[in-house]
């Protein structure tokens, strides 16, 4: 199957790196200009899709790595203190 004929997999199924790049020829395919009014629509939609699920990604990243430093930072309720 080709590019053309091959099915379109659900944006929420993407990893990061899946979105980003098939962000990225979206963007090249619209630059190009080549497409028809209905397909650049299309495209424009789906690269919008797109740009959301990779923020998602970005935003739960940020969390993750946001919590896994405040409880670098936070002392733990097991450590006794040494005097």
């Amino acid at each position: 199957m080709d590019a053309m004929t091959s099915p379109t997999p659900t944006i929420s199924e993407l990893s990061y790196e899946q979105a980003r790049d098939e962000l990225i020829r979206v963007v090249n395919e619209l630059e190009q200009g080549s497409s028809t009014l209905e397909q650049s629509l299309a495209l424009w939609e789906r690269g919008e899709a797109l740009a959301r699920r990779c923020e998602e990604w970005l935003i739960g990243a940020k969390a993750r790595l946001d919590a896994a430093r405040l409880a670098a930072t936070t002392p733990s309720e097991d450590a006794t203190p040494t005097r």
